[in-house]
């Protein structure tokens, strides 16, 4: 990857990252835990699909909207319309008018036949119509036993089409048992989006906090810093699990600290093995 060097790399916490607590709840913890933005996750919480509600929230909390993340889960599927172009269109509004650079899309299901058929040229065209970067996310084949559906189309793995920008989720990666060092290799300068999180390689998208599973989260972040990455990097992790809000919040600064530490690490040249 040869970006200009820029260590000054912004860390987001996804608000997908706080659930079950809502998106307001997110923009708190983000505030309280010191992170530089948020990636906003619009799902079913009516909260997340208001671009005045967002806006408060994040004037209130001191928090910028750095990401939008289109609503293109099974769960979103009558989000923002049952038209997926309409919903990209809507996540392109909301990010001109919150100030963020980018929107984080899925390829499409394979069902959804007309969408999957025009996607490559539609997001380039819509690619090419403006400043935000609408950056396509690496998914993962679906596994059930020992039987395999690929769900996306074209592909659950973005780079073997001629996108202009993509997002690297880790958890994805481990998920798909894909090298994710090759893959941002593959991605190269249009490598425009990172989520952060970690994976055993298990058959479920586990969206561990970075650190507690077997990807090299910090060889990434590593790298990114030392080359000059220009994106920004979102803290993705599940806390479904955590038995309080303190332990959700300690995961939550915990996946913080270990991205920033590698990303110092290297914009300084340092090598950090955790």
């Amino acid at each position: 990857m040869a970006h200009q060097a820029n260590p000054g790399t912004k860390v987001a916490m996804s608000t997908a990252s706080a659930y079950p607590e809502n998106t307001a709840s997110a923009f708190a913890i983000a505030a309280k835990l010191g992170y530089d933005g948020v990636e906003v996750m619009v799902w079913t919480d009516p909260v997340s699909q208001d671009i005045d509600a967002l806006r408060r929230l994040s004037d209130r909390y001191g928090v910028p909207v750095l990401a939008i993340h289109a609503p293109c889960l099974l769960v979103t599927q009558r989000v923002w319309s049952t038209d997926p172009w309409r919903k990209l269109l809507r996540a392109r509004d909301a990010a001109h008018r919150l100030g963020a650079s980018t929107v984080v899309v899925h390829p499409p299901f394979r069902w959804q036949r007309g969408y999957a058929r025009d996607f490559v040229s539609g997001i380039g065209r819509m690619a090419h119509e403006t400043d935000v970067r609408f950056a396509v996310e690496n998914m993962y084949p679906w596994r059930y036993r020992d039987r395999e559906m690929l769900a996306y189309a074209p592909g659950w793995d973005p780079t073997d089409e001629d996108y202009r920008h993509f997002t690297l989720d880790l958890s994805h990666a481990a998920t798909s048992r894909t090298d994710a060092l090759a893959m941002a290799a593959r991605m190269g300068d249009r490598l425009g989006h990172v989520h952060i999180g970690d994976g055993s390689g298990s058959g479920r998208d586990e969206h561990l906090v970075p650190g507690r599973g077997t990807q090299p989260c910090g060889e990434l972040l590593r790298g990114l810093a030392a080359t000059g990455y220009d994106g920004h990097v979102v803290v993705e992790v599940n806390t479904r699990r955590a038995m309080s809000a303190a332990e959700r919040e300690a995961d939550l600064a915990e996946a913080l600290a270990f991205t920033r530490m590698h990303l110092r690490a290297g914009a300084g040249g340092r090598d950090v093995r955790r």
